[in-house]
């Protein structure tokens, strides 16, 4: 049995408003054309009671993370919070101001910027450090760097390979499922999008991304910047492919990037990705506390509110540790005596010290999701059962179980007894079935939306939530168009060429190719590089060094006229020898990703 932590205890309400310094006057922000990206009075309604459509505890982070505005979190460092999903800190300097993790979009890191020069003077911007490669911590930068500035950015080892690449490989199915995990495209209000636990939602501007040009290579680097000594702590694999924490130990203060909020986080995140380590997140967490704890007065991050003491940063270090490290280890100890994924998500439980800690609450990851997460990273999907091994695709199947279970007009009635039963889980999976036999069933998909409803309404999670809701509103007829494209023109350029030609290969119509024999030279002009692409049997293959054999088409050209052939099919500045129509047949053979497809339709 679940037991909360106590409504009583406003420790996290008093650390959530202290520093604070003021607000934007201006509450809408809006991008070149106007459109409004974010809205600091989306969850003014959050001041209220928690109604019946809400989880009060789900409701209770809201209201902490709706809270807006700039707070001094120390002696020269600030953060403007409630602008994004994310915080943007900055620390000053001898001369200027660095700013750290400069949120999602430009627009509403720009008015961030203009925020904090209001109370704190207008500061020239000495550096940028990304923390890690997740959109929200980099892709405001133009909003607070002008043209042509020449200052360090600073980001851990890998960075730049791991911030690009969601797009190159998964971006349009990510961004596809972020509709549904950030709820962005949602109503706002207390039966509908109240916040996604790590923060309220994503802006919705332009994302953006100057590269670094200062990388952090080890932990126990230092880097004097603007007069300010920095210490860094690389931890890879842990929240992010590349990320790190870093101690300011002249003022005593302790960033942990994204490693230690003020909830669980994933370790799959629901929008989709790689499964994270819990292992080696624990263990980066322990070395956290061993070097730089005992030095530090307050802890900050880049979501969520400070935490003030040595003696309180250390156990809240200590217990997001053991959270991830329980975990791991509990899911590890009953898979090892046969249960599988879902069984071990139904039977764990937190010790009672983490369950009542509301840090470490299910806010944006979740025990569920995480436990299976763990199971998938050390097992895979297949969980030894051969009925699982090869089971029906999900219309099939939902035709057979539909038949099995005498046909739609005989499931509907049961599964309303069941939503009026509390049954809900139950409901929403039979009546899956029916719309995935039948998208058409007009009083199923109505039926299905209300499962979803309730079950999104009890929710503790907010991506939980925020998938139930965007699935009846789907369900509705309400189908959301993505307003946030990842993949923009600063994530296109810094994609290497490599990266470029695998965009292309994962595209390509393998049966449309099974036949097609091509290759091509690449000579980069800008890189001083030669790259030979091969199609057969369906994959294109990309290599520096071939048998000598000429190819059906040469083109000498630059990075950026690749990546215009690419997006648009331009020759502008390309020179060619051979075949010219050999690169209109290639580009003709790719597919273009569906980037508004059905998920809870067939």
């Amino acid at each position: 049995m679940t037991v909360l932590p106590s409504f009583d205890d406003r420790t996290d309400f008093t650390n959530a408003d202290r520093g604070f310094i003021a607000t934007a006057s201006d509450t809408k922000i809006t991008d070149p054309a106007g459109r409004v990206v974010w809205d600091l009075e989306w969850y003014a309604f959050l001041d209220g009671e928690c109604p019946d459509t809400a989880n009060a505890s789900l409701w209770r982070q809201s209201q902490l993370c709706a809270k807006h505005g700039l707070y001094e979190v120390a002696e020269g460092i600030y953060q403007v919070r409630g602008f994004d999903l994310s915080n943007i800190t900055f620390i000053e300097g001898d001369t200027g101001v660095i700013i750290v993790d400069p949120l999602l979009s430009a627009e509403p890191a720009a008015a961030a910027l203009r925020l904090y020069r209001e109370h704190r003077g207008d500061r020239p911007v000495k550096a940028v450090i990304y923390t890690h490669s997740h959109a929200d911590h980099f892709g405001g930068v133009r909003g607070v760097v002008p043209d042509g500035a020449d200052i360090p950015i600073i980001a851990p080892s890998g960075f730049l390979e791991h911030a690009v690449a969601e797009n190159v490989y998964a971006g349009t199915a990510m961004n596809r499922r972020a509709v549904y995990m950030y709820g962005a495209e949602l109503a706002k209000g207390p039966a509908a999008q109240i916040g996604a636990g790590l923060g309220q939602t994503t802006s919705t501007g332009t994302i953006s991304l100057i590269e670094p040009n200062l990388h952090i290579t080890q932990t126990g680097q230092e880097e004097t910047i603007d007069g300010v000594r920095f210490v860094f702590q690389l931890t890879p694999g842990t929240e992010a492919p590349a990320e790190m924490n870093f101690s300011l130990p002249d003022r005593r203060a302790l960033c942990m990037a994204e490693n230690a909020t003020h909830n669980l986080h994933n370790l799959l995140t629901l929008r989709g990705a790689l499964v994270r380590d819990p292992r080696v997140w624990a263990r980066y967490l322990t070395e956290a506390i061993e070097l730089f704890a005992g030095g530090s007065d307050v802890l900050f991050a880049s979501h969520h509110w400070p935490t003030w003491g040595t003696a309180e940063l250390t156990a809240f270090l200590g217990q997001q540790r053991d959270l991830y490290a329980y975990l791991h280890d509990q899911t590890l100890r009953m898979l090892n005596q046969g249960y599988n994924g879902t069984e071990i998500a139904e039977m764990i439980q937190l010790p009672p010290a983490l369950e009542q800690s509301w840090h470490a609450r299910g806010y944006y990851g979740s025990v569920s999701h995480n436990v299976k997460a763990i199971y998938q990273r050390y097992m895979g999907w297949f969980d030894g059962n051969p009925a699982h091994l090869w089971e029906l695709p999900p219309e099939e199947s939902a035709r057979k179980h539909v038949e099995y279970m005498g046909g739609a007009a005989a499931i509907l009635p049961k599964a309303r007894q069941a939503l009026a039963d509390g049954e809900l889980r139950w409901a929403a999976q039979v009546l899956n079935y029916v719309i995935f036999d039948d998208p058409d069933n007009s009083a199923a998909r109505e039926l299905l939306a209300e499962v979803y409803d309730k079950l999104g309404h009890g929710a503790e999670n907010g991506p939980w939530r925020n998938f139930y809701l965007q699935g009846a509103a789907e369900l509705r007829g309400n189908k959301a168009d993505p307003s946030l494209d990842s993949a923009s023109p600063d994530v296109a350029r810094a994609l290497s060429v490599e990266q470029i030609f695998d965009s292309l290969a994962i595209r390509i119509d393998g049966p449309r190719a099974w036949d097609a024999r091509l290759t091509f030279d690449f000579t980069f002009t800008d890189l001083q590089e030669t790259v030979r692409l091969s199609l057969a049997n369906g994959v294109l293959v990309q290599t520096h060094n071939h048998d000598g054999t000429p190819a059906d088409l040469a083109l000498t050209l630059t990075k950026p006229q690749l990546l215009g052939m690419v997006a648009a099919q331009s020759m502008d500045g390309v020179r060619t020898e051979g075949d010219p129509q050999a690169i209109a047949t290639l580009l003709g053979l790719l597919d273009t990703p569906d980037r508004n497809f059905n998920i809870v339709t067939p």
